[in-house]
This record gives structure tokens, sequence and C-alpha cells, in this order.
């Protein structure tokens, strides 16, 4: 596991970040079918990514313009999430095929990310 104070300058970290509906599935791969939040959580897990976290948001829209609020949450269990995954560049890009064919509508965005601490807590 790295430690905070270790620096790849040809490995930058990158933050994944990627905007769904609630309501999204996996399109295709192995989680086919399943909430599509889960399928990549689950995949980034399995994969060795060195985190990630998936927000659930009270309101927004995205490319089809469709608004998202929590007062439709009655109605439709289609609120916004957003999925941010952090790790080195070289293992974020080994991902972004395989979310092509897992998204079937969404936005992802990559940035490069100054990582401070890296380190497992004093529970895990």
């Amino acid at each position: 596991m790295e430690h905070f104070t270790e620096v790849d300058p040809n490995d930058p970290w990158m933050l994944l970040r990627i905007f769904i509906g609630e309501s999204d599935k996996a399109m295709h791969g192995k989680f086919h079918g399943r909430p599509l939040w889960e399928a990549l959580l689950n995949d980034f897990r399995e994969r060795g990514l060195a985190g990630c976290t998936v927000t659930r948001a009270i309101a927004g829209f995205g490319a089809s313009a469709k608004a998202r609020n929590i007062l439709s949450e009655y109605l439709s269990s289609d609120l916004p999430i957003i999925i941010e995954a952090v790790d080195r560049e070289s293992h974020i890009k080994k991902v972004l095929p395989d979310l092509d064919e897992m998204l079937g509508g969404g936005m992802v965005t990559l940035e490069k990310v100054n990582v401070t601490m890296y380190r497992p807590g004093a529970h895990e």
C-alpha cells in the first residue's frame, strides 16, 4: 500500500467522477442488469482501485435535461448518483474502455488530484 509521501511524477493520481441516475442499470458485462452504481463500486473494488465513494444527490440534471430531485423520489426513485474513484492514472485509464460498455448514459470526468495521504485507518 502506498504511503502519502511516495510520489511518482510519471503516474499522477487521478479522480474519476461519474454522473448517472439512480435507476440506471449496467448495460453489459458480468454486472449486466444490476444497479449501475453498485456494479461500478464492485468492479472498482475487484480491480483494486485505491478508493471509491458513491453519493446520492438531492437534485440535478444531465444531458437529457431531465430534472431529478428529492421531491420526485416518491414518484420515480431516480435521484442523481455521483461515483468518485481515485487511483493512479495508469489504473484509471484501464477502467475507461469498460465504462463505455457499462454506461448507457451519463457523464464521466477526469482530473488530476494531489493525494496528501493514502493509508488504512485504525479500523481497516
